[in-house]
């Protein structure tokens, strides 16, 4: 497991779900979810919130799990929730290209916490690692 790169994109994925939570239009308009000036509806902003907050969790979690089985596990859900991105923004989003685009960025960070945790790195330093990583 490369304990850094599951660190950075969990704190890239908390401060965008952050984001998205407090200006849901930064997801609305590259998925084609506003109105032809570009506007947000309200019903749309609301429904987003969650996604930006679940972002922001499941990103945070990654951030402070400790190394071993509670970061793999922070990292699992991230991949579930960004592999089922790119399945129902496939599904449902309007527009050939719009849909290519969010499921490619779905899946490059998906495949990114893959990548974190399939490979293996020594960068669980003392600084890293959590105290009860270090009674195994």
């Amino acid at each position: 497991m490369t304990v850094r790169l599951l660190r950075a994109v969990g704190a890239a994925t908390a401060v965008y779900g952050l984001a998205v939570t407090a200006l849901p239009g930064l997801l609305a308009r590259p998925s084609g979810l506003v109105d032809d000036e570009g506007r947000t509806a309200r019903e749309t902003r609301t429904a987003l919130r969650p996604l930006g907050w679940r972002d922001a969790a499941s990103g945070l979690a990654m951030v402070l799990a400790p190394a071993g089985p509670a970061l793999r596990t922070a990292a699992c859900v991230r991949i579930a929730a960004d592999f089922g991105d790119a399945v129902l923004l496939a599904a449902t989003l309007p527009g050939r290209e719009r849909k290519a685009k969010a499921v490619a960025v779905s899946l490059g960070w998906g495949a990114l916490s893959v990548v974190g945790l399939l490979t293996d790195s020594s960068d669980v330093s003392a600084d890293s690692r959590r105290p009860s990583d270090a009674v195994r």
